[in-house]
């Protein structure tokens, strides 16, 4: 299984390593559950008099050349284009832990993916 480098943009700064197709359709999957979760949230939060129902927060993990976790809980932000996620990278060298918007997450991982295809 070959893997390519997926850069993704922070706030400030990026980061690139090694990430295999496979596991980058499975974040996608992932970040798209995690999607209609935060519409849900955000329409219910809208409607007034009404209580929002719990929504479970995305926490996916991928282990291979490097370990990668994002987390998100869709219950704290008003919208999918407000959300940011915590990103957790990690060898045996570093160790990175910082905040990205979930709507550049997305896209670089769908840059990455139209790239690899």
């Amino acid at each position: 299984m070959s893997s390519s480098q997926l850069t993704l943009n922070l706030v400030e700064g990026s980061v690139s390593f090694s990430f295999p197709a496979q596991a980058a359709r499975e974040l996608q999957a992932a970040i798209a559950v995690l999607m209609n979760s935060l519409k849900t949230t955000a329409t219910t939060k809208s409607t007034p008099g009404s209580r929002a129902t719990p929504q479970q927060p995305m926490e996916y993990r991928y282990t291979g050349d490097v370990f990668l976790e994002i987390f998100c809980n869709p219950n704290i932000w008003s919208s999918p284009f407000a959300a940011k996620v915590l990103i957790t990278l990690r060898d045996d060298r570093i160790r990175l832990t910082t905040e990205a918007e979930l709507s550049r997450v997305v896209e670089d991982l769908n840059q990455y993916l139209d790239q690899i295809a």
